[in-house]
């Protein structure tokens, strides 16, 4: 885990910038999105069986480590200024990263348990989707926004439903789990809100 959290963090960081700038629009957009970069720690953590401490320091490195990662190779296909990668916005950008890499990471090995922490664990990545989503409604009718957001608003809800759909297992789970999203979904959507005001 040591090596892989990293090494998976480059590879996000890399393949996601590729991502933005090569795969066309609307889908380029799930590149630069936060709500994918979540679900990348989600994933890290569900995959890890050894204990919430292990997924959430994993996911924490993964998403710190992508950051720099994705200037980098900003400055190598692109040739953006390498001096981004310390850049305040990169600074602020791994704490988030160790934010949602603890809570991420953690509900992804919450998806695995019983109760009530499986149905917050289950709904985890379908709220990060569903916020995105709700952001992108806020652009439909935004002159300064490129036309077609309705297209990611669908992109990222639909994906939001197939996450709880795949790890949910039961129906009921499935449910409540797509119940308990939407209050999370807000939760994160008030907390970008109030980060940028900062």
């Amino acid at each position: 885990m040591a090596l892989i959290a990293p090494m998976g963090g480059l590879l996000l960081g890399f393949l996601d910038f590729v991502w933005i700038k090569w795969v066309p629009y609307p889908f380029a957009e799930l590149g630069n999105s936060t709500a994918t970069w979540a679900v990348a720690a989600f994933v890290l953590g569900y995959w890890i069986r050894s204990g919430w401490l292990r997924a959430a320091l994993g996911a924490v490195a993964l998403l710190v480590t992508a950051v720099p990662s994705y200037y980098v190779a900003a400055a190598l296909l692109q040739g953006d200024d390498l001096a981004a990668v310390w850049a305040p916005a990169s600074l602020v950008w791994m704490l988030f990263g160790v934010l949602a890499g603890t809570v991420f990471g953690i509900g992804g090995t919450w998806a695995r348990a019983a109760g009530w922490r499986g149905v917050l664990g289950t709904a985890l990545p379908a709220a990060a989707l569903f916020e995105e989503a709700a952001r992108f409604v806020g652009k439909v009718a935004d002159p300064n926004y490129p036309s077609g957001a309705e297209w990611n608003v669908a992109i990222d809800a639909g994906l939001g439903v197939l996450a709880v759909v795949l790890i949910g297992g039961s129906n009921r789970r499935r449910a409540l789990a797509l119940v308990a999203a939407l209050p999370l979904a807000l939760v994160i959507f008030v907390g970008f809100a109030l980060a940028g005001r900062f």
